[in-house]
């Protein structure tokens, strides 16, 4: 990533872009105060310079029966640099793994976020997938009982100059 000076109107269309993906170009450069070719200039710049990561549709799980969440802590019987990336290679394979992160302060070596359609599914996943890595010295699953915020756009500085 390139370090880029931001200013107000950056932050402002980094938060509308955050909340609204979908504003076309246009109403993007009228809720900052621009004209549409500036505005698409500092869009373009915050992509080049890596600050924008991407663009994603957030689609519902219920939709798809996705009912199951789980937060699985993993601890490894190694932690050399091998057996670090073919854990983290091997996480990259399954779907149902949204997230997967290395921790500190910790029993676990990594946690996992993974989503599923019910029970059954998470033992299949737990029985035939993850459990079947042989680096694996042990796993605590943590089931999510309700989502109290669910949230994508990361916090901003309020005043920037």
């Amino acid at each position: 990533m390139t370090t880029m000076q931001l200013d107000k109107i950056d932050i402002k269309i980094l938060s509308l872009l955050q909340q609204h993906g979908r504003l076309s170009n246009q109403e993007l450069a009228a809720l900052v105060g621009l004209s549409p070719s500036p505005c698409s200039r500092r869009v373009k710049a915050l992509e080049d310079s890596g600050i924008i990561t991407g663009y994603a549709t957030l689609v519902s799980p219920e939709f798809f029966n996705l009912h199951l969440t789980a937060y699985v802590q993993v601890r490894l019987e190694k932690h050399n640099q091998r057996v670090l990336n073919a854990f983290e290679q091997a996480m990259n394979h399954y779907d149902e793994v949204l997230e997967c992160c290395l921790l500190t302060g910790s029993d676990a070596d990594y946690q996992l976020k993974v989503l599923v359609a019910d029970m059954e599914a998470f033992k299949h996943f737990l029985l035939e997938k993850l459990t079947t890595n042989q680096d694996i010295a042990g796993i605590r699953s943590s089931f999510v009982l309700k989502q109290a915020k669910n949230h994508t756009a990361i916090p901003l500085p309020k005043s920037y100059d």
